[in-house]
């Protein structure tokens, strides 16, 4: 099979992120004596400087991670909302959606804290050892990617209008930064070694330098320049200016901590997930659709000779709109969910008789357990074409009367790729592997903490302002997120971390590659085909209602890349499916590595689209 770039394969180390310069920093970590999760650690520090559009260190992180010998955890690096985040203060403000952008969408920050939880637990390293490639690059500079310049470029009115701090970081000389160009954030530089001096004040153990690292993040001269900064009006995607309700003692009352990942076996693999409080189990509950034999002439299409196949395609498409739609009415933090009968073979079997030959634009939540689903009054509304909010993805968007920068740019209509989020996976020699998907804290998401060298977070926008939903805006309660970092194992033994970035595409996509990879088996050159199932055409689809401001709805839309092929795309057109074709490399930011436990062989992929993500190891 051709592929664009070979799947690595050694024995020593593999890293795959979106971005070579992370990849090539874990790598060192990894060559210097380290283990995956100290790599994890340095990568994903140097994503919050080489990737600033995508994420930043008051943005969040769940981790995925399996220890050599011990079980598989998640780590949750999402914060929760602040105490005087009340659905009764957002309405008192005229508000009917939390903003996209600004203080006022912002939750607890959650990534600092998850990869120093991360490092003291799991890691062997310092956190000078671990920041000093991200220090380097803050720094010194780094060469800036195109997509940077383009979303400076989205703001640039509203940074020099209104978020001075943010233009005195991003406009250096009053200019975005060229493409190739170095870009420094010497604020962020200063940040983290004044916090590194702190740190190494509390003594030589690595345990107690890690322990004031975070003490100084959410209570000392970080923390207090958070409090401060979230207090300021700051102008957001309502056309207002706002304050925000985070404070100091939010910041010190929350930690990241550790939970059991949600599971699912599938035809001899068990694939883990972070709990309801993410998207995760709709990729759980996408594979529970299509684990029976799927009705009419699409039995047997969930197969080896099947993939690629346009009926292969409507039958992902139907599953994944059966299982988004549960994930509007069921999933959140903010009420149980009854996540053992979404999974169970019953539900899954009524659930899956409803896919049939022809495409159902209908949002259809089920009733697990005989409750009965409700929904968001705006999520129950569709948004025909032709309003502003249909088309509404992209940075720069103006849909519903909302200012530049508004929400998490995801994917455009065309399937273009404007910026979002980050992913990292790393395994080790001694079969340690980590999974990460960090996110948030954008740089057009909320104006620059002064001082700090980088924004607040805005992932409050994901709950709802209407009571007694899952994901009803509740202080302490984390919002709903679409991060979703996956890990696999058979017969009990890790073998696969994966993940991409692309918002509410992620589990759609990552279903996609799992199955390619499940399904092909293990090829001559022994262990998964990691490559060719990123490089597969990708597709993704909008029939339920975006997690981001404004929240649009696309009934019956797909989108589907060229190389999908002319007759699978008129197939899909012919069985009702709302086409939009996409350029041919533009559905998918995968990451992943893998590791054969019988022979000790690790192997590595990444996602060539945007030509940024790479792989490396040996």
């Amino acid at each position: 099979m051709f592929t664009t770039r070979p799947t690595l394969q050694g024995t020593f180390g593999m890293v795959s992120s979106t971005h070579w310069l992370a990849s090539q920093s874990a790598m060192a970590v990894l060559e210097d004596g380290g283990n995956a999760f100290d790599a994890a650690v340095a990568a994903g520090f140097v994503l919050h400087v080489v990737e600033p559009h995508l994420n930043g260190p008051a943005g969040d992180v769940p981790v995925i991670l399996a220890p050599a010998g011990g079980r598989v955890r998640v780590l949750c690096g999402q914060g929760p909302a602040p105490a005087g985040a009340t659905i009764a203060h957002y309405r008192s403000l005229g508000l009917d959606l939390v903003p996209g952008t600004g203080p006022l969408a912002a939750v607890i920050p959650g990534a600092f804290d998850a990869w120093m939880v991360l490092l003291r637990d799991h890691g062997t390293r310092t956190p000078a050892e671990v920041l000093k490639y991200a220090i380097g690059y803050a720094e010194h500079g780094h060469p800036a990617v195109e997509r940077i310049t383009g979303t400076i470029e989205a703001v640039r009115e509203l940074f020099e209008t209104e978020w001075t701090a943010s233009a005195a970081v991003w406009l250096p000389g009053g200019a975005a930064p060229a493409p190739g160009s170095l870009l420094r954030n010497p604020d962020l530089a200063a940040t983290w070694r004044r916090l590194l001096a702190e740190a190494e004040a509390a003594g030589p153990d690595r345990e107690a330098q890690i322990e004031a690292a975070r003490r100084t993040w959410r209570e000392g001269f970080i923390g207090e320049a958070i409090a401060a900064h979230a207090a300021r009006p700051a102008m957001d995607s309502s056309g207002e200016r706002h304050a925000g309700v985070l404070t100091g003692d939010d910041l010190a009352g929350w930690s990241a901590g550790y939970e059991e990942p949600v599971t699912y076996d599938w035809r001899g693999w068990t694939v883990c997930k972070a709990g309801p409080w993410s998207q995760g189990p709709v990729l759980l509950q996408q594979l529970a659709l299509l684990d029976g034999g799927l009705p009419g002439a699409l039995s047997g299409v969930i197969s080896p000779e099947g993939l690629g196949s346009p009926e292969y395609l409507h039958a992902l498409i139907e599953a994944s709109k059966l299982a988004m739609a549960d994930r509007e009415a069921w999933y959140g933090d903010a009420a149980e969910v009854p996540l053992a009968a979404l999974l169970s073979p019953e539900y899954n079997a009524a659930r899956r008789a409803l896919i049939g030959d022809r495409a159902d634009p209908a949002l259809r939540p089920g009733s697990p357990d005989g409750r009965t689903p409700v929904l968001a009054t705006h999520a129950g509304r569709t948004t025909p074409a032709g309003d502003p909010g249909y088309d509404a993805m992209g940075i720069g968007s103006t849909a519903a009367g909302a200012p530049p920068g508004t929400g998490e740019p995801t994917v455009a209509p065309t399937g273009e790729m404007r910026g979002d989020t980050c992913h990292v996976d790393v395994v080790d020699r001694w079969g340690n592997m980590v999974s990460a998907t960090p996110s948030g804290g954008w740089v057009h998401s909320s104006p620059v903490v002064p001082g700090l060298g980088f924004p607040l977070g805005t992932r409050l926008q994901m709950t709802w302002l209407e009571p007694g939903l899952p994901s009803s805006l509740t202080p302490g309660r984390r919002p709903r997120t679409t991060l979703t970092p996956s890990l696999a194992l058979r017969d009990g033994e890790p073998v696969l971390a994966f993940g991409t970035p692309g918002g509410d595409q992620q589990d759609q996509w990552q279903t996609h590659f799992f199955l390619d990879v499940a399904l092909r088996g293990r090829p001559v050159r022994g262990g998964p085909d990691l490559q060719g199932a990123i490089d597969a055409p990708g597709w993704h689809q909008d029939s339920f209602p975006s997690s981001f401001f404004p929240r649009a709805t696309r009934p019956g839309s797909v989108t589907v890349e060229s190389r999908a092929g002319e007759r699978v795309i008129e197939e899909l057109r012919r069985r009702g499916h709302r086409v939009t074709v996409a350029a041919p490399w533009t559905e998918g930011r995968l990451c992943a590595v893998a590791r054969d436990p019988e022979t000790g062989v690790l192997s590595a992929a990444a996602n060539p689209r945007g030509m940024q993500g790479y792989a490396v190891g040996r």
